[in-house]
């Protein structure tokens, strides 16, 4: 389904990452694994070179203390050892704190913006001359629930999620017939990470999917049987 793509995706070492990080190379893709947690990237690069598929890179990379340098760095890395990009998804995320607005920690709020929102603009800035190189390139963004009702005390990260959305829909309309790029958003819900357990620690576990159970949309808007999709945003079990 996606043999000889290369896809870059950050927030890779846990979660809903690593779930479509796995089964991206299972369907033949070339990952680059994009994490601040080197020890989970190297877990995970070791997952997929024992079951026999594509042997990914993993690029240890933080996206709050990120410079532009670091950015330059990394569009040079890549284009000296695959040439291009077939891919890219925005997955990385901090959830920061659950406080009301007049008392969020201002420091606080700036590194979940930075992580969550300003980040997969300056990364997508970075990478766009190496999917323009591609046949057909992908990005996708992951966005909140919240986006449709936000609440309460929900702070930075609904601010920046939110962000996310707006920001797709303005590349997706930049994109369309001037370049083979297509840019388009998941919505998951309730899964089963560790940003959830820290938002709902009293949730039961029971009441959630786990990461496995929501990648089919990953890898559909990654394959070329999504070139005809851009500007959509796909809730987690919308059907095909």
């Amino acid at each position: 389904m996606l043999t000889n793509k290369v896809i870059l995706i950050t927030g890779a070492s846990r979660g809903i990452g690593r779930a479509v990080a796995k089964e991206l190379a299972a369907n033949g893709a070339t990952v680059i694994l994009l994490s601040r947690t080197i020890s989970d990237l190297e877990s995970l690069y070791d997952e997929i070179v024992t079951t026999g598929h594509p042997r990914p890179t993993i690029y240890p990379f933080n996206l709050c203390s990120a410079t532009p340098v670091d950015y330059d760095d990394l569009r040079r890395n890549i284009a000296d050892k695959y040439g291009r990009l077939d891919g890219l998804i925005h997955n990385a995320g901090i959830l920061g704190a659950l406080t009301p607005l007049e008392h969020f920690n201002l420091q606080t709020w700036y590194q979940v913006i930075q992580v969550n929102l300003n980040a997969t603009l300056i990364l997508t800035q970075a990478t766009l001359p190496l999917l323009k190189q591609a046949e057909s390139g992908s990005i996708i963004f992951t966005i909140s629930e919240l986006n449709r009702a936000p609440k309460a005390n929900w702070g930075a990260y609904a601010v920046a999620s939110a962000g996310c959305e707006t920001l797709m829909h303005m590349l997706a309309a930049e994109s369309e017939n001037l370049t083979k790029i297509r840019v388009n958003a998941i919505r998951p819900n309730k899964v089963k990470t560790a940003l959830r357990k820290e938002a709902y620690p009293a949730e039961p576990h029971t009441s959630l999917c786990e990461p496995q159970d929501i990648v089919a949309n990953y890898l559909y808007l990654m394959s070329d049987a999504s070139r005809h999709l851009n500007g959509q945003t796909l809730n987690q079990y919308q059907d095909l």
